[in-house]
């Protein structure tokens, strides 16, 4: 599980620990390794880890397949949110953004993948969030990130199924950690066209930090819930707030969709090959 010093990441590996499993955490710091293995000595192994470098994180899964045992769960969890509209937010941050949501989460899981074929069994998981399913001002640069990854994760389960390894993504809303807190990137604020729109947006965020509906530990048992299945989810919304703003974005696609249906048939040749 990658990125549990902090978050939701901490709350899904204390639970797992908690009901009697080993997991293998990565972190940032020689103090937060501490603080994790501290958390049920023997059972909690924790390993130094920027998931940004995929030749490090490809040396971290095959040491610990080698050292602790044969990885039945990855959860790539690290990640981050960067707050900004989009003209002001720099090219550079919206790199970074996707480097370590999407790419980071790619390394994790291709260098687990191999040992799961080899085994024919595992359960891939990444955390997205809501803001992979639906979309909010201010935050392009993030839910971009995550759409990406709902993407590579949605078409990663079609191509592992054969071999009996599941894939989830996880659907996070708004929980009580510190993601929008001393976490949150925010970019500068540069424009005063976006100030109306904008301002009270980034104020309510704010505001609401450490307020969050979600309880995280229950997102850590619902985590090991579905880990324990043997027909798992590919989707998995956590909190009613998520279900709330995600059905209303399929909802308005879903409506377009059908506005537009006639214009949509137009395009095509008149005889073609049908996907």
């Amino acid at each position: 599980m990658t990125g549990v010093s902090t978050g939701l990441g901490r709350a899904f590996a204390q639970t797992a620990l908690t009901a009697g499993h080993t997991v293998v955490g990565t972190v940032r710091s020689g103090k937060d390794l501490r603080a994790f293995e501290e958390l049920r000595p023997g059972h909690a192994h924790g390993r130094i880890l920027d998931v940004t470098d995929g030749d490090a994180v490809l040396d971290v899964v095959t040491e610990v397949e080698r050292s602790v045992g044969s990885l039945d769960v990855v959860i790539a969890n690290a990640g981050y949110g960067l707050e900004g509209t989009f003209e002001e937010t720099p090219l550079a941050e919206v790199r970074r953004q996707f480097e370590v949501n999407v790419f980071g989460a790619v390394a994790t899981l291709q260098a687990a993948l191999p040992h799961m074929r080899a085994r024919r069994r595992g359960h891939l998981m990444a955390v997205t969030s809501m803001g992979g399913l639906m979309a909010v001002p201010g935050m392009s640069a993030y839910c971009g990130s995550k759409f990406a990854l709902e993407g590579i994760l949605e078409a990663l389960g079609k191509e592992v199924a054969q071999f009996g390894i599941h894939v989830t993504a996880i659907e996070p809303g708004s929980f009580r950690t510190d993601w929008a807190g001393r976490s949150m990137t925010r970019a500068a604020r540069t424009i005063d066209d976006y100030d109306e729109l904008f301002a009270p947006i980034r104020e309510a965020r704010q505001k609401a930090s450490g307020n969050q509906l979600g309880d995280p530990a229950k997102a850590g048992d619902a985590l090991v819930h579905i880990a324990s299945l043997e027909r798992p989810p590919a989707h998995l919304v956590l909190g009613s707030d998520a279900l709330r703003l995600v059905t209303a974005a399929r909802t308005a696609v879903d409506d377009d969709i059908r506005a537009w249906e006639a214009l949509s048939r137009t395009t095509d040749f008149a005889e073609g090959a049908q996907l």
